[in-house]
């Protein structure tokens, strides 16, 4: 008996615990959603939190259930939504995307340093201990806390100790903004390629003394750009990318390079054998790179053309057109590299 009496014991046991497992299961069971997991079928499914739920999971339930846009999902772009789309049944408009920029480029060859930083590498670190080393109060600290941020790995500190990002990598989904504690961090629309590198709010003589690339509120960026277009606020340039603007004439303008272009190479304007001669397009080239004689055909100067397209639509016979390719800038280990 001594020996059947444990065996008894652990079998009881055994059928208790398996009966409360069961019905603890049926309690807690969590029902799947069979929309819930195509919409997880068509996410990217990398978790980054860009859409407000931790979880890409999350985010798929919150669609399903109505508590979350079908175009939430920034990683997944314009593919993502519509597929989300199809699968609810409902007809979208999807915004255009975005792309994370550094409004400075002031690093360690063109701003001063005011003191030398030693401790954490966490740009909030270095504000709690002395407001950063730079003269600048606005530059760029160099230290990472965007790059940690960033969950695509779209972001990095260069040799020259500032952050830049990578277009290609970037998603748009804004993480990085937050996390950098002095707000240099901004997201233009992707169509755009063109951004102001420059975050001071001084003015003038004083900017020089500290950053060679610093703005200096000169304005000559406003008067280039269309009425409207560029607006001087609190002595910085705002860019209004809602119109039809380019911004090449301000990059060009710009005596303190304060811009960035992250196309390198643009196209190139070329006259061809229909122009008459009437000589309308001289007068809107802003870098005169146009030039002949009246009743004759007009020829452009590659060197000083900077691919604006303000003559496109000036010629009354359209004799005008943009030759070349874009982006393609500088070879690297015997390759072309796109930049």
């Amino acid at each position: 008996m001594i020996g059947v009496f444990p065996v008894f014991t652990l079998g009881a046991m055994g059928l208790f615990f398996g009966a409360v497992l069961g019905l603890t299961s049926r309690k807690l069971h969590i029902r799947v959603d069979a929309k819930t997991d195509k919409i997880l079928g068509v996410l990217p499914n990398i978790n980054c939190g860009a859409c407000g739920y931790p979880l890409c999971r999350g985010f798929a339930k919150a669609v399903s259930e109505g508590k979350a846009e079908p175009t939430g999902c920034v990683p997944g772009g314009f593919k993502t939504a519509h597929a989300i789309a199809d699968i609810l049944g409902v007809t979208i408009s999807v915004t255009e995307a975005g792309m994370a920029v550094v409004h400075c480029k002031g690093g360690l060859k063109e701003a001063a340093e005011r003191s030398v930083y030693r401790g954490i590498m966490d740009c909030h670190a270095a504000m709690v201990a002395g407001n950063g080393s730079k003269v600048c109060a606005d530059g760029c600290l160099g230290l990472g806390s965007c790059v940690s941020a960033c969950p695509f790995g779209a972001i990095s500190i260069t040799a020259n100790n500032v952050a830049v990002v990578n277009p290609d990598k970037c998603n748009g989904c804004g993480k990085c903004v937050g996390s950098c504690p002095r707000a240099i961090i901004g997201l233009i629309p992707r169509v755009h390629k063109i951004f102001l590198a420059c975050s001071n709010h001084d003015y003038g003589a004083k900017v020089k003394k500290y950053c060679s690339v610093g703005c200096t509120a000169c304005g000559l960026c406003v008067k280039s750009a269309a009425p409207g277009a560029i607006e001087m606020k609190d002595s910085l340039p705002k860019l209004d990318y809602s119109g039809e603007e380019n911004f090449i004439v301000a990059v060009h303008k710009c005596p303190s390079n304060c811009f960035v272009d992250l196309v390198k190479t643009r196209p190139k304007v070329n006259i061809d054998v229909k122009c008459d001669g009437s000589g309308e397009c001289v007068k809107y080239c802003p870098v005169d790179a146009i030039h002949g004689e009246p009743g004759r055909r007009y020829v452009v100067d590659k060197d000083k053309c900077i691919g604006c397209g303000l003559c496109l639509n000036k010629c009354h016979v359209h004799a005008i057109a943009l030759w070349g390719g874009l982006g393609y800038a500088q070879k690297t280990k015997g390759k072309w590299q796109k930049m």
